[in-house]
């Protein structure tokens, strides 16, 4: 594991090296943002370092209500849910609600806590194409009534692609389901004031469950579950992880909320973000790379062979960018990539150059691109000090 000395931002010391972070997710820049920082500390030195017990013993603390109350109305629902992770909301929430005989829909590049909650659950489960709805209404039809729950990430983590949910919503009110949407990689990020993608699609409070985090452009650390005030009732005694789990920490929950009234006082950032993913994308399409131009924040380089994928993500390190690379199990085979996560706080003339030394060093392990003639430039200068 890399070690990044110093606090989260667009530029950390990795391995004692300054480099260009394009893997983070810390979307808004708001994990070392000052205000953020300043409220965590606040909260440590005022209710202590921990919470003490689980929320049903002596964990239950204002700031935790407090948070819920004000994620809620962020969200549009009734009422939410503090989890330790979004793993542990996406596996508790599944499992509690899905029930023996009955089936979980789950699209097949959803997120690893949604698959082991589907694991974890006494149901069947019925994976479908991705964003295939043909496939999941045929699926909704062989399960003859026996649907309990339709499960896809909102912004998928790996693609950077979006769910239909229009479709989802339509399929699971004609079949008696209920929709679960995880919108760890849409809220702060897209929809109206980063709402996320439930939102966007106009929504808002018509999915019956909506899981997010507070981990990445929130900046901190945990997640929430939305929904009306008997599911949200129904988790607290029946989701294991949130009934065996010790509180969130205080200083983790203070900066959630100063986070969260950032994001609600300056939506500007939800816009920078948009316009610095445009700014790579359109970079990257210049230099030959299959990138569409118009897409989310999140951007898949695919290589193909894992091989040569971590020996790409190497070789652009050497030259002061780092850019993961992620192969099987976490994609497909023969799919693995670099992911790149564009952040608000990235300069323009950064991502232009990052695309360039991609392309270049991409070129050098003989990788085809074919940028435009006008495209091709020297990836080598030295990084631009102004955007």
């Amino acid at each position: 594991m890399r070690v990044v000395s110093g606090p989260q931002g667009p530029r950390v010391l990795l391995d004692g090296r300054p480099v260009l972070l394009l893997c983070s997710n810390n979307y808004l820049g708001l994990a070392d943002h000052p205000r953020v920082r300043q409220s965590a500390a606040e909260a440590a030195m005022r209710w202590g370092a921990g919470a003490g017990a689980s929320r049903l013993i002596s964990g239950n603390m204002k700031l935790h209500r407090r948070l819920e109350e004000h994620l809620a109305e962020f969200k549009g629902y009734p009422a939410a849910l503090m989890f330790g992770s979004g793993y542990l909301a996406n596996t508790g929430t599944i499992a509690a609600l899905a029930r023996r005989d009955e089936v979980v829909f789950s699209d097949e590049l959803n997120h690893a806590s949604i698959i082991d909650g589907c694991r974890l659950a006494h149901a069947d489960t019925f994976i479908y194409r991705h964003c295939d709805l043909e496939h999941l209404a045929w699926g909704l039809r062989e399960a003859a009534g026996r649907g309990s729950l339709i499960v896809t990430d909102g912004l998928f983590s790996m693609d950077g692609d979006l769910a239909p949910l229009e479709g989802l919503m339509d399929l699971a009110r004609r079949h008696d389901c209920r929709l679960m949407v995880d919108e760890a990689h849409a809220t702060g990020t897209i929809g109206p004031g980063g709402r996320g993608s439930v939102a966007a699609a106009g929504l808002t409070g018509e999915v019956d469950i909506l899981v997010g985090t507070l981990g990445k452009a929130l900046g901190g650390y945990g997640a929430y579950v939305c929904g009306r005030e008997e599911i949200v009732d129904f988790l607290v005694n029946s989701a294991r992880p949130f009934i065996f789990s010790t509180a969130s920490p205080p200083p983790v929950v203070a900066a959630a909320l100063a986070a969260l009234e950032l994001l609600e006082s300056h939506p500007h950032r939800v816009e920078r973000l948009a316009d610095n993913a445009a700014v790579l994308r359109e970079s990257l399409a210049n230099e030959g790379f299959g990138v569409d131009r118009d897409g989310s924040h999140i951007v898949p380089l695919i290589v193909g062979d894992a091989k040569l994928t971590m020996e790409l993500c190497e070789r652009v390190l050497e030259r002061g960018v780092f850019a993961q690379g992620i192969r099987p199990p976490t994609v497909p085979d023969g799919s693995s990539r670099l992911r790149l996560a564009v952040m608000a706080t990235h300069r323009e003339a950064e991502l232009r150059h990052a695309a360039k030394l991609i392309a270049a060093c991409g070129r050098d392990l003989g990788l085809h691109l074919e940028p435009p003639p006008e495209a091709r430039a020297d990836a080598w200068d030295a990084w631009p000090e102004a955007a």
